[in-house]
């Protein structure tokens, strides 16, 4: 009788210690807290890639013990409101407002964290996103305008060019990104001595695209897809555009950006790393 209640106490005990245990996991403070903003009202392809971002990124912060918030309100973009975070995302756009655009730069320069995708990175004369913010494009993304893309959206084996970041350190030589409409940019990158490419489109990828405009289907060259700027706590990645299905009018899915574990792989260390990194 006295071993079956000291069973029933060691029992009790033991379910205590996991509940206690449990319990400050579930309580503990937070390494770092991301904010991603976006607009979400053009394009589907861009579309289904926020809903996505907007499950998978919360996802991620409860596995990985950070925060996530997202805002389509982009007045929230100052300087009183990011003091909050340690990460700000770009999901699909940038901001327009001359404020907020000084409040994102003193920002970044305070040493702030900053992840963006795809359209993000997007400006051209006579469209819609003109090219009117240069510290933005040509010094901290570098790129300048958007030059071209692929179409339609395909993949891409890419060519991991620095396994030394904390971005790509826990990835393999090259991998098979997810379908993506795939940018050129006016600017050389590689001539840009803070530019550090962390990965590119892979020459066994050619011909990348199906057109059928024959400038949509890439033959030869050299794209950079993700890489950061030395003077900021930043990454890009061109990844972000879903293909979908346009031709019978469903606006139905096709591909999906998150679900390849080896491009997670690389978006999760990524932020990580901006959120634990200290200049």
């Amino acid at each position: 009788m006295l071993i079956k209640l000291k069973t029933v106490l060691l029992g009790f005990f033991c379910l205590g210690f996991l509940q206690s245990v449990s319990a400050q996991k579930n309580t503990a403070k937070p390494l770092f807290k991301v904010i991603g903003f976006y607009t979400g009202k053009e394009d589907q392809a861009h579309i289904s890639f926020l809903h996505e971002a907007t499950k998978w990124f919360p996802a991620m912060a409860k596995k990985y013990n950070f925060t996530f918030d997202s805002t389509a309100n982009w007045s929230n973009l100052n300087d009183e409101f990011l003091t909050q975070y340690q990460v700000v995302i770009f999901l699909d756009t940038r901001p327009e407002d001359a404020a907020q655009r000084a409040s994102f730069e003193r920002y970044m320069k305070n040493g702030g964290g900053w992840m963006g995708f795809h359209f993000s990175a997007f400006e051209l004369n006579k469209s819609a996103v003109p090219a009117n913010w240069d510290w933005y494009h040509n010094e901290f993304l570098g790129s300048g305008q958007y030059g071209s893309n692929t179409w339609r959206p395909t993949s891409a084996i890419l060519k991991v060019e620095d396994r030394t970041h904390p971005a790509t350190t826990n990835l393999p030589a090259k991998f098979k990104a997810q379908p993506n409409e795939w940018y050129r940019w006016e600017k050389d990158l590689t001539q840009n001595p803070n530019i550090r490419i962390l990965a590119s489109i892979d020459p066994a990828s050619f011909p990348l695209g199906t057109g059928p405009k024959p400038n949509e289907i890439w033959h030869s060259g050299y794209y950079p897809v993700v890489w950061t700027n030395k003077n900021y706590k930043m990454i890009y990645f061109n990844m972000g555009h879903n293909d979908i299905d346009y031709e019978h009018h469903t606006n139905k899915d096709l591909s999906h950006t998150f679900g390849n574990p080896v491009e997670d792989r690389l978006i999760i260390d990524a932020l990580m790393w901006l959120g634990t990194y200290k200049n």
